[in-house]
C-alpha cells in the first residue's frame, strides 16, 4: 500500500530565495511533487487560465466557501483574497506525491491549527546582511519598502523556532538537498507507514 504525499509548508522572509530553492527542488523531484491551485478574487492576467494557475472566484463567492470552512488557508494580500481549498489538497495529497505550501508564518500555524500531518520548514538567509544585500541586488524595491521588509524579516526570524525544521539558504544546492533529505524523512516516519 503506498503513502499519500508529505504536506510542507515553507516560510522565509523575502528575500531569502524561497523561489529559487523550490524551483530547484522541483526540478530535483519534478515527478515527486505537486503543486496546488490556490483560488483567488483577482482577475486573470493575460494568459492565466483557470483551473491551472488559479481558481478565480468572485469576492462574494470566495468569501461564502471561506465562511463554509471550505478553505484550509487564506489571507487577503493587496486587497486581493487568495487561499487553498481543502479538497484541492486532499486532491493532490491522494496523488501520493508530495505537496509544498508557500504560507507565512501565521498561514503555517493556522494550517496546524487545522491539520495534524504538516511538515513546516522555516527558510533562513545566511545572515541579515546578507538578506539585505539580496534585497538591494534585486533592484526592484525603494529604500522605504526594503527597511519595511528588513523590519518584517527580523520579527519571522524570531518564529523560526515554531517550525519542525531550519534550513539555511547559503547556497542553494546544499539548501535543496537539505529540502530533499527533510522529505525522505518524513515519508520514512514510522507514523506514516500504513
Amino acid at each position: 500500500m503506498e503513502n499519500s504525499g508529505v504536506l510542507l509548508v515553507i516560510s522565509a522572509p523575502s528575500g531569502a530565495g524561497k523561489l529559487t530553492l523550490l524551483n530547484e527542488v522541483r526540478a530535483r523531484k519534478v515527478d515527486q511533487i505537486v503543486t496546488t491551485v490556490s483560488a483567488t478574487t483577482r482577475p486573470p492576467r493575460t494568459g492565466e487560465q483557470e483551473g491551472i494557475d488559479y481558481y478565480f472566484l468572485e469576492r462574494s463567492v470566495f468569501e461564502a466557501r471561506r465562511d463554509r470552512g471550505e478553505f484550509v488557508e487564506w489571507a487577503e494580500v493587496h486587497g486581493n483574497l487568495y487561499g487553498t481549498l481543502n479538497d484541492e489538497l486532499d486532491r493532490c495529497l491522494d496523488t501520493g506525491k508530495d505537496v509544498i505550501l508557500e504560507l507565512d508564518v501565521q498561514g503555517m500555524q493556522n494550517l496546524r491549527r487545522q491539520r495534524d500531518d504538516v511538515v513546516s520548514i522555516f527558510l533562513m538567509p545566511p545572515s541579515l546582511e546578507e538578506l539585505e544585500r539580496r534585497l538591494r541586488s534585486r533592484g526592484t524595491d525603494d529604500n522605504e519598502v526594503i527597511e519595511l521588509r528588513l523590519k518584517n524579516a527580523r520579527h519571522e526570524i524570531a518564529e523560526r523556532h515554531a517550525f519542525d525544521y531550519i534550513v539555511v539558504n547559503d547556497k542553494i544546492e546544499s539548501a535543496a538537498s537539505d529540502m530533499e533529505a527533510i522529505i525522505r524523512a518524513e515519508r520514512c516516519r514510522a507514523e506514516r507507514q500504513p
